[in-house]
């Protein structure tokens, strides 16, 4: 690939790739993650996250909002 961001279906234990790329990226840090290093999602807001670290603020901010 040329260094393309990809779209994908994030499902429970798996991604559905809708379009072609190399990466997506991280909702909270705006980082590229590789598809191949990719393990952090979530399935109701359909984003990815870089590491542990981006899905707890991610949780944060919308318990946060919910309060």
């Amino acid at each position: 690939m040329d260094n393309k961001a990809a779209k994908l279906k994030y499902k429970a234990n798996s991604f559905e790739i809708i379009e072609a790329g190399d990466y997506v990226k991280c909702a909270v840090t705006e980082k590229k993650i590789p598809l191949e290093k990719l393990t952090y999602w979530s399935v109701d807001l359909q984003e990815a996250y870089a590491s542990p670290r981006e899905v707890k603020i991610k949780f944060d901010q919308i318990n946060k909002i919910k309060k």
